[in-house]
């Protein structure tokens, strides 16, 4: 084989490899373009779906809020129109002393019918981010 031969032969070979690396290089970028655009989708669907939790726990708590109010409004009216049909003032302080009773049981009830909502509501909201977080990690460990 002449010197000629052998240095286009070893071009060839050359230009292959170099090809043949820069194939494999553009396919390796490409598909983890594919991996992050697939991550990146994932988390924004677990995004979306942690905010609408959070939304309709909210929702919640604004009707359980206004429930509450509106319930404390009439129970305060009837109240008043009691003590003002009292007799004496040993009936207005028995009165005043049971609706204020009442109205304490009441409430804390519903603080504790509220906060566990809300509890709910952060634990619903956080679920998906939490298993975004989970399925990454598992990713990760995985690849070591």
């Amino acid at each position: 084989m002449s010197a000629a031969e052998t240095a286009k032969s070893t071009i060839e070979q050359m230009t292959t490899a170099s090809n043949t690396a820069f194939k494999d290089g553009v396919e390796k970028t490409l598909a983890a373009i594919n991996e992050a655009n697939s991550l990146s989708k994932k988390n924004i669907e677990a995004l979306v779906a942690s905010v609408t939790a959070a939304a309709k726990g909210a929702e919640t708590i604004g009707a359980q809020t206004m429930a509450l109010s509106k319930k404390t409004f009439d129970d305060q009216v009837a109240a008043a129109r009691t003590l003002a049909s009292a007799k004496s003032l040993q009936d207005v302080v028995e009165l005043q002393s049971s609706f204020t009773r009442t109205f304490l049981e009441s409430y804390i009830a519903e603080v504790g019918k509220l906060t566990d909502t809300v509890s709910a509501s952060v634990k619903d909201s956080m679920k998906p981010l939490n298993q975004r977080v989970t399925d990454i990690v598992e990713r990760f460990q995985a690849a070591r």
